[in-house]
């Protein structure tokens, strides 16, 4: 009978696998098998302090951070792209809605004129030059109506100028207010002139002085404004008025303005 052997530890062990010189050499020698040039020659390494040969290590040229800085700029661009994109997008929904909002315009019509006052005389002007002048004192209703269904208006005038041969004799203006939509407004406007000079002009008023009629032309512009969304749209219109009016001198009773003695442009 054969004693078995007795193992002091582990390393010892004929299991174990052994790491001494034997395992060293055999190794070096696969390794050295692996490393062998394509003409058959052994290719010698430098080997390290464990006998290990020294394998070169190939360092890829630049670093992830380009690839960071890539997919950051392409985020930057996507960001970009989406603010162009719906900056378009609101810029042709306003003009959609400029659009629809142009053909509602104010509709201006004068309802009728009356005169309070009305004085022809002989006095002259502020360089003491003789003319025939006139006092003038009367009152003009003004109806405005806004058709718009979604947004209301702001209304003004220029001056409401009553004129006898290019002078104007009576001077008033529109206050500016504003007007809800789809609704409608009457306005008395106040109209005076106080020691106008007519100069050459007051020669065809003597007859007038009696109580014949006076060629008299009314002239306005309404202007109106409407803040569809806000400040950034908007639409203006302008309505300018044009009437004809013979008025008598001595009648204080209201002269109604029919349509189509006015132009409305």
């Amino acid at each position: 009978m054969q004693a078995t052997p007795v193992c002091n530890s582990p390393m010892e062990s004929p299991s174990h696998p052994s790491f001494g010189r034997h395992s060293r050499a055999s190794s070096a020698s696969r390794f050295s098998g692996i490393f062998r040039s394509s003409s058959g020659r052994k290719a010698y390494r430098k080997r390290n302090d464990k006998g290990w040969p020294e394998c070169t290590v190939i360092e890829e040229e630049g670093s992830y951070d380009d690839f960071e800085g890539a997919e950051g700029f392409s985020r930057r661009c996507q960001v970009l792209l989406a603010l162009m994109g719906f900056t378009i997008l609101f810029t042709v929904f306003c003009l959609i809605i400029w659009g629809a909002s142009r053909p509602y315009k104010a509709e201006v019509a004068v309802k009728s004129l009356a005169i309070s006052n009305f004085y022809f005389g002989e006095g002259s002007d502020y360089t003491g030059v003789p003319t025939k002048m006139v006092t003038m004192n009367c009152s003009l209703k003004i109806s405005v109506y806004n058709p718009a269904t979604l947004f209301g208006i702001h209304v003004s005038s220029s001056l409401i100028n009553l004129i006898y041969a290019e002078i104007p004799v009576a001077t008033g203006q529109l206050k500016k207010y504003y007007q809800p939509r789809k609704s409608s407004r009457t306005h008395t406007v106040n109209l005076e002139g106080t020691k106008v000079p007519l100069y050459g002009a007051g020669a065809s008023l003597t007859v007038s002085g009696t109580g014949g009629k006076v060629p008299l032309k009314l002239e306005f512009t309404v202007r109106s404004r409407g803040n569809v969304v806000g400040k950034l749209v908007r639409v203006k219109h302008y309505n300018h008025v044009l009437c004809h009016l013979p008025l008598n001198s001595t009648n204080t009773k209201p002269l109604k303005v029919s349509r189509d003695t006015c132009t409305y442009d």
